[in-house]
């Protein structure tokens, strides 16, 4: 530039500069505009259990129409076990699964085929309907003092039932079982009628506005008792852009869920 008592005007190679600067960011506009126009887009399909689904289910699915409008995502809703054998069988892309590596009775070893990230660690509470119980109950319990109480649990194959029975086994108690229901949305119905008591995670009432007004939550303090979250998929070839997106897109949700104090009980798992 040249400056002088009236103002500043351009050297010959400034208005070089100008004008090569000028064609820069019209193509920078231009690539701007290529990249919007050239969304990425394809379907992917994520599985969560009942439980999952209360808390990151709509956070997931507006994240990936804020991200990804034009990526179509298809939930399914089912228990851990099921969700298990429908990836297997390549029906879902993701899935969030629990307790691994038992994760519907299958081994990491039969399932090495998938890719694995440790997602968070859950607290187990026993949940009870507020009008079966007398005054003054507690607010914190171990196992070993559940050996008496009916209780209404999920069955076997699927990924909380395994570690709340290894649970027993450590605290040398044996679960007097009244109801086995593989129905969150039924189990729960029978907690609040008394017929039991269920061992569950925060996320059990997460739908329900009046949860805490009908049903006391004691947290167990067992230190090995915690649900493990997986986020699991198809191996890192077998998964599209979209859904290697999603796969993003859901661990985000699920660390801000956790961080904003949305995600009760919850904290991100130290392994990963």
């Amino acid at each position: 530039l040249q400056r002088s008592p009236q103002g500043v005007t351009p050297t010959e190679a400034g208005v070089a500069f100008f004008r090569e600067a000028q064609l820069t960011l019209r193509h920078a506009e231009q690539a701007i505009r290529a990249a919007q126009q050239a969304r990425l887009s394809g379907t992917v399909s994520v599985g969560l259990a009942p439980t999952t689904a209360a808390v990151l289910g709509l956070p997931l699915m507006q994240a990936m129409r804020e991200r990804y409008p034009d990526v179509r995502l298809h939930m399914v809703e089912s228990l851990s076990g099921h969700l298990s054998a429908m990836l297997n069988a390549r029906q879902l892309d993701l899935a969030v699964l629990f307790d691994l590596p038992m994760a519907g009775g299958q081994s990491l070893q039969a399932a090495k085929r998938w890719s694995v990230l440790p997602l968070i660690e859950e607290d187990i509470f026993l949940i009870s309907a507020r009008h079966t119980l007398k005054p003054g109950v507690p607010t914190a319990l171990r196992m070993a003092q559940l050996k008496d109480k009916p209780l209404i649990l999920p069955t076997g194959p699927h990924g909380l039932r395994s570690t709340l029975d290894a649970a027993f086994i450590r605290a040398k108690v044996k679960p007097l079982v009244a109801l086995e229901v593989d129905s969150l949305a039924m189990l729960m119905d029978a907690v609040r009628s008394g017929m039991g008591a269920t061992l569950q995670p925060w996320a059990s009432v997460a739908r329900h506005a009046d949860g805490l007004q009908t049903l006391h939550m004691a947290h167990i303090t067992d230190h090995q008792l915690k649900r493990s979250n997986w986020l699991c998929g198809l191996s890192e070839d077998e998964l599209s852009p979209a859904a290697l997106a999603a796969r993003v897109v859901l661990a985000d949700c699920v660390r801000h869920l956790v961080s904003s104090g949305a995600w009760q009980g919850a904290a991100v798992s130290s392994r990963t």
